[in-house]
Parts: structure tokens; sequence; C-alpha cells
């Protein structure tokens, strides 16, 4: 079974996978990047490919064994997972072998996901056994759905509840949405929880989000309507409403009220991001990964003092911007960087990256998912380094790296598959400038990989999502 309901379909298509895409105009690729089809100059330096394979420890299969190589980053308070694509089942597999064992046996108790809070909430009561309202509808309706309604997250689901069942309410290990995207499912859960609690302060919430509600299912038009003066904002209102839900306390009900003060935190930070993307630049970048650590801060915060979390993201989110172009050319932070100048040598940011094989991605935004081939990497990138060490699997711990971090220090491309991939335009597309050894902590390579399978209408096209031409700028990021 299906952690959403339904029986799991089987959806194989040759082993590849699915990548997501950034906005339009919020392109990834650096601005003073060689023109396509240029290589970057190695010259001065050792041979980068000879000095990974040095510091490259092999696995042959994503097993226990390699879930074992990462007991060294145990001790740490955070550890962010990535990914080179949201599409790829040997991405998936891994974190999921890592979560496994930071779960059963380091105590791990938060697993906290590039994904909505309403819909991970849904999760987070079946894994967790905690009563809670039933959802008007399945989580994960919104694209890209194969993101979570994939065959090897539904089977962690399914782990997770059968490692629970023998743990005390307070041990369990939970599943959170950091994401802001759930405009309507928010405000739904912030109201149910007023009516159950307080129903004439859910009448004035009603009040205060119906400046809101004409947008809730498409909120990017808001942002568009605001900005050309067809529609005042509703900032004060949903400010509002979110500081007197924080205010209210828990009422005897903690998973309850937190549920409720994130989902007002959400409404908030959504209200602003759908109206500064129209802006352009760095603004609606940071505002998103911003909420998504503030989100982390706060679930730490409510499952206590010992609290430690395990971070699943795309590696623009986990990475440290600082180290890329990101950081250097756009003036952009993320999640990981945020993690490293608040919890220091107690987070780990740890990358995945693949060489070719195939990736579960849509065409454009809001169509059908496909298995598409994954192109081989560009000269003088990253991956065609990893390629070039010969080494299959292996994972490169740049922190007992030595010397060797700093003499492999350099921008070179790299390679980000979002949830839409164009091969044909892949360069400007798909890669930007980054140093590795600094961006991340260690780094998983697995040279050729395989699409993940999307469950039950996990790959179908999404119409509601498709944007109107006017507003084709502002594709929210696959990143």
């Amino acid at each position: 079974m299906q952690p959403w309901g339904g029986a799991v379909t089987d959806h194989t298509t040759d082993p590849d996978r699915m990548a997501p895409q950034p906005f339009k105009g919020h392109g990834i690729s650096h601005p003073r990047a060689p023109a396509a089809g240029g290589g970057v100059s190695l010259e001065g330096a050792a041979d980068p490919a000879a000095a990974i394979a040095r510091i490259a420890e092999p696995f042959d299969d994503i097993d226990d064994d390699f879930a074992a190589l990462f007991d060294r980053f145990a001790e740490r308070r955070v550890i962010l997972l990535g990914e080179a694509s949201h599409g790829t089942a040997d991405f998936y597999r891994a974190r999921a072998a890592i979560t496994r064992r930071l779960v059963s046996r380091h105590g791990f108790g938060i697993i906290a996901c590039e994904a909505d809070w309403p819909d991970m909430a849904v999760l987070d009561r079946r894994v967790r056994g905690r009563a809670g309202p039933a959802p008007a509808e399945p989580p994960f309706q919104r694209f890209p759905r194969w993101m979570w309604r994939n065959t090897d997250f539904a089977a962690l689901v399914d782990w997770l509840q059968r490692e629970n069942a023998d743990r005390t309410p307070d041990e369990r290990a939970g599943v959170f949405g950091l994401d802001l995207y759930s405009l309507a499912g928010s405000i739904q859960a912030v109201l149910g929880y007023l009516d159950r609690h307080d129903p004439e302060a859910a009448g004035i919430a009603r009040r205060r989000y119906g400046c809101l509600t004409p947008w809730a299912e498409e909120p990017a038009h808001y942002g568009s309507a605001v900005l050309r003066q067809r529609y005042g904002s509703c900032e004060e209102a949903v400010v509002a409403q979110c500081r007197e839900i924080l205010q209210r306390g828990m009422d005897g009900d903690p998973e309850g009220y937190l549920d409720a003060a994130q989902n007002a935190r959400l409404i908030s930070a959504a209200e602003r991001y759908y109206r500064v993307m129209y802006q352009g630049g760095a603004a609606s970048w940071n505002l998103r990964d911003r909420h998504m650590f503030e989100t982390l801060q706060q679930i730490l915060e409510a499952r206590g003092p010992g609290a430690r979390a395990v971070v699943w993201a795309h590696n623009s989110h986990i990475g440290d911007a600082r180290a890329t172009a990101m950081g250097r050319s756009m003036d952009e932070l993320n999640l990981g960087q945020l993690c490293r100048e608040r919890f220091g040598d107690e987070a780990a940011l740890i990358g995945f990256g693949t060489a070719a094989g195939t990736v579960a991605a849509a065409a454009d935004w809001g169509d059908e998912m496909e298995v598409m081939a994954v192109r081989p990497p560009l000269p003088g990138s990253w991956e065609a380094l990893c390629h070039a060490t010969g080494i299959p699997r292996f994972l490169a711990d740049f922190g007992r790296a030595g010397d060797l971090r700093d003499s492999l220090s350099r921008d070179l491309l790299e390679r980000f598959i979002g949830v839409i991939y164009r091969p044909e335009s892949e360069r400007a597309s798909h890669y930007m400038k980054a140093d590795l050894p600094h961006q991340f902590d260690a780094w998983v390579w697995i040279d050729r990989s395989a699409a993940l399978t999307p469950t039950s209408h996990g790959g179908d096209a999404d119409p509601a999502a498709k944007t109107d031409p006017e507003d084709a700028e502002t594709f929210p990021s696959g990143l």
C-alpha cells in the first residue's frame, strides 16, 4: 500500500529518473560561465580526478553497509541529504537507507522534507499514530506529484510506521514538510484547528483569510494582481492572523497547535513569496529558503533540546550557497548555508551526483512525467571528473580529506536537474559554477542512475498547474 491510500502501480519505464526545474526567469546557470560547449580550464592544478579517487570510499550496493558509512555523522544535530534531481530512484533509496539507520540506531526523530507542511502532516499522523482530521483529499496532489508519490518514499513511510510501533509516543520519529506552496491547504488547516478549539476566533480568521481565498488555488495570480495594482495586498490580514495564532498557546493540544502555528507561518510567508517573485532577483528564493530553515528550527524546538533531524532536499538547497554562483553572483542564500551559520560543525551537508542514466521529469511545468535519458556530463564539470575516476559508486568525505580539500577547491560547473529537464538546453538550463569541496561536507557519487517509479497517478499531468502566458516568467521553482 502507498501511504496516501490506494494500491502501488508498477509504472516502470526503463531505469530513468525525472528532474525538477527552477523558475523560468530564475535561471541557475552562472552568469559568467563559459559559453555552451566550452570546457573549464584546470590549468595549474593537480589531476583533480585522481585527487577525488584518492579520497573516494567505494561501495557496491545501497544497503546496510552503505548506510554504515554515514555513522561518522551520527553525532551531528542536523544531517542534510541532497539530490542532483528530484526524479532519481538511486538518490531516494540512498537517502532512505541512511535515514533508516539514523532513526533506528542513532536516535534521529525528525525527517524534514522539501515538501508542503499539510501534505507531510497527513503522513506524520499515520507514522506516529496521531489523531487528527481526515484530509479533504489525498496528499501530494500538486505538481510535481512524483517527488513524494513514488515507490521508494512510500517504502520509507511504511518502514517508519513499523519502526514506531514499539516506541512510546514521545520516542516516535516523524515526517515534516518545510516548503511553502500549500496556501489553500494551510488555510483549511488553520480554520479547522480554530473550528475545533475556538469557533469565534475561526470566524475572525475566515474574514482575514477571505482576502486570499479567491487566489488560494492559483496564488501566483494573486502576486500578479497586486503587482499590477488590480488587487490590494493581503499582508496585514495574514500577519495579524499569524500573530494571533502564535499568541494563543497550545490549548492542551501541543501537536495540533504546532500544526496550526506552522500553517499560519506558512500562509504569511507564502503571501509575501507570491508578491515578491514578480520582482525578480534573489528575493523570492531567499524568502523560501529562510522559511524552510525557520520551519526546521521550529520543529527542532518543538521536539525538545535533544532533537535531531535528517533533511531531504535538492542539492541547490542543502549545499552551501556561498560556495556556488548562487551566493557569489546572484545574492542568493539557502538552507544549507543557514544551517552552517546556525549549527556550525553540528550540521552535515551531503550532496549527491550522477553522470548518466535516466530521470523522471517533465518537459514543462504541469506536464505529465516522462522518463528521460540524462545526457553525459559536460567536459570539465564536477560530474565529468567523478566519472573519470572510474569508480562507479563512492562516498567522498571532504571533512577527512585534509589538504586535498583545499587543493581540490575550484569553481567548476555542477549539474542541477529539477522537476523539469531540458536536455536540449542543458548547459544554460541545468549547470552553474560551484566549489564542490566547500559546498558540501561529503559527496555521494552514483555514476549511472535510474528514474524513480511513481505510485498511482504520481506521474499524471497537472493542468491546474499551468501558468498563464503572461505569467510565464514566474513558473514555480522545481529546485
